[in-house]
């Protein structure tokens, strides 16, 4: 049996569609919808347009339609993945999540337990040690699509990543000083980008978020937070009142986290403008360091904290990633003493390019300016 031709390369191969406005305007171009990747659009609508326009080579991932249309297309040899029934989340998703979508029902009667967030880690939890191909395949697309979505969100941004540690409470001077920190990281022009958690990752993220606001706005949102302090015992308390705060200054700064539901226990916060959640931790560890272009800051943490200084370090060190970006340490006696991290990395830096784009700062108001210095050499 001879070997069929390839399918055709029409204009606009592989170009992404997540609109039905940009939907409509590829109508128009040549070689109709062929050869286009068009990624969770409700075209239920579009059947007409479905029916006259040519379909080769089309990939529709995630786009309800009607049946005598999925028919077409797939007789064109358009490629259908299909919406998937049941899940608590899109697959195929087009963008990035925000708090509104991930805490959508926090406020109702059955509080966080109902969001989409607590569901996803719920339909997580229950199908991760299975075995089961199909979910893991699930998992898969969603990071694959969330990640896509992150590369297009920061395309030409200069982010600055803010690490550390979950257990640092509302109401305590070191949350305080690490939404200053975001605060001053996005005035400086930074997107800042965290790992999405609690402590002192939502304390960057609300710093950023107040960034536009005059400075008594972070000190009025730390009043209001510090009467949860804390994700423990009540995730729906804690959420709770990081939309009242939301509720009193609309219209924050924008700002990046990447959490993940491998630590679905550890809830995502509510303060970052565009949120890209992973199942696979590895991928969002990954992920999070190689997109701080412009560098990182390390608060105090523990385990967690140190695996991502040793993470970052290691591209620096061998320059895989190019050129190292800066890394600065903050409390001199926690990564000297507590958790010596520094002399590690600063041994690790001797004598290579590393050695110029590192610094220990004591104080977290320091850090934005070694940053600034550390890029500058």
């Amino acid at each position: 049996m001879a070997t069929p031709p390839p399918p055709p390369r029409p204009h606009g191969r592989g170009r992404e569609i997540h609109t039905l406005d940009e939907f409509d305007a590829s109508l128009a171009l040549p070689g109709g919808l062929a050869g286009l990747r068009i990624q969770s659009v409700d075209l239920t609508h579009r059947t007409f347009a479905l029916l006259a326009t040519p379909t080769a080579a089309t990939v529709f991932l995630g786009c309800p339609m009607e049946p005598e249309a999925a028919v077409k297309v797939r007789a064109d040899g358009a490629l259908v993945f299909p919406p998937v029934p049941g899940l608590p989340f899109d697959p195929y998703r087009n963008r990035l999540y925000t708090p509104d979508e991930l805490y959508e029902g926090v406020g109702g009667d059955d509080g966080y337990p109902a969001t989409p967030d607590a569901l996803s880690y719920a339909w997580f939890r229950a199908t991760r040690a299975d075995g089961d191909v199909f979910s893991s395949m699930l998992r898969s697309i969603h990071d694959d699509a969330v990640g896509d979505a992150l590369d297009e969100h920061l395309a030409g941004r200069p982010v600055a990543g803010v690490m550390g540690g979950h257990a640092m409470g509302r109401g305590t001077e070191a949350y305080a000083g690490a939404a200053r920190l975001g605060r001053s990281l996005a005035r400086a022009g930074y997107t800042v980008a965290t790992g999405g958690g609690p402590g002192a990752m939502e304390a960057a993220n609300l710093g950023a978020y107040t960034a536009p606001f005059a400075d008594p706005a972070l000190t009025e949102a730390l009043a209001h937070l510090a009467k949860a302090p804390s994700y423990t015992p009540s995730v729906t308390d804690w959420a709770r009142a990081a939309f009242r705060v939301r509720a009193l200054l609309p219209g924050g700064g924008d700002s990046i986290s990447i959490p993940t539901w491998f630590y679905g226990h550890e809830p995502s916060n509510a303060f970052a403008g565009h949120i890209a959640k992973y199942f696979a931790n590895a991928l969002r560890e990954e992920g999070l360091l190689a997109r701080s272009t412009a560098g990182v800051v390390f608060l105090p943490g523990a385990a967690g904290t140190v695996q991502e200084i040793f993470g970052n370090a290691t591209p620096n060190y061998y320059g895989s990633l190019g050129a190292p970006t800066p890394m600065v340490l903050v409390d001199r006696a926690h990564w000297t003493g507590r958790l010596p991290a520094w002399p590690l990395l600063e041994r690790l830096a001797e004598n290579r390019p590393m050695a110029a784009r590192i610094a220990l700062v004591d104080s977290v108001d320091d850090a934005p300016a070694a940053l600034a210095r550390l890029a500058a050499a």
